[in-house]
């Protein structure tokens, strides 16, 4: 009797314990336990704050970055995790993903001209700089525009081929989607190699090559399967139906932008 009281004694004292010490709790992401909130930042309000760029407190410029990287290097679990939320900060990014993508680029073209040309590009910076001047003021925020209207068209569609496959509308999300995606541009470009390098060495960099390939539909099918839930051949509408609208997108803003183009160079 004596030894069956001190075992209920002891087993008393391991419940209290256990009661009294809550289990460890690690970041979902990292392992760490102490992780301030990694990839899912849980705010005072208790929304989950997936996107770094919505996150105060960092740089913008670390912000975007980190957004941009996390929508390319990591796109299934980002675009499937993707909440809904405001349009107002996903175009801000976009916009400014886009301005930064399309300089760079235009910066980029200008390295092999000068060394295959240099005297036209002399010729050309000397003797026509305002019609060029004129034509990359106007131009290069003309190239983001079209890309950052195309990017909110694929959003767009995904979600009208997703209701029309049977989910609820999510236009919202959609449209969030297609801006951040915006942040392919960035990172699979001159810019984005540029920093990877630095930051990563050059073979790092190298492999932004072929980051590009399928990206999109993985990106697409990440966030059908997490904001819809379809899968499979329930998210074929609506893969083929943001595919359809990015193309005509981009087609007439090309169009629209060639026009623009040829107008001021003729001013």
């Amino acid at each position: 009797m004596r030894n069956a009281r001190k075992r209920a004694e002891f087993a008393d004292r391991d419940e209290l314990v256990d009661s009294e010490v809550p289990a460890a709790v690690v970041c979902a992401h990292c392992g760490d336990a102490d992780c301030p909130g990694c990839l899912h930042e849980q705010t005072r309000s208790g929304v989950v704050a997936v996107v770094a760029w919505e996150r105060p407190g960092a740089s913008a410029w670390s912000r975007l970055w980190a957004t941009a990287r996390a929508s390319t290097f990591d796109a299934e679990r980002f675009f499937e995790s993707l909440p809904d939320g405001p349009v107002a900060p996903a175009l801000r990014f976009a916009v400014v993903c886009e301005l930064m993508a399309s300089t760079a680029v235009a910066l980029t073209a200008l390295v092999p001209l000068c060394v295959v040309a240099p005297g036209w590009v002399k010729h050309l910076l000397l003797d026509a700089g305002g019609a060029v001047a004129r034509l990359a003021a106007a131009g290069i925020p003309a190239v983001a525009g079209l890309l950052v209207v195309a990017h909110a068209a694929h959003g767009w569609a995904l979600d009208l081929g997703a209701r029309r496959s049977g989910a609820p509308a999510a236009t919202t999300r959609a449209l969030r989607f297609g801006l951040y995606a915006a942040g392919w541009d960035l990172v699979v470009g001159p810019l984005g190699a540029l920093v990877v390098g630095v930051k990563q060495g050059l073979r790092a960099a190298w492999t932004i090559v072929g980051l590009g390939i399928g990206l999109p539909t993985r990106s697409a099918r990440a966030f059908v399967r997490g904001c819809y839930r379809l899968d499979g051949k329930g998210a074929e509408g609506a893969l083929r139906a943001s595919y359809v609208a990015a193309i005509l997108a981009t087609a007439v803003g090309a169009a629209g932008a060639i026009a623009a183009a040829a107008y001021l160079l003729l001013l």
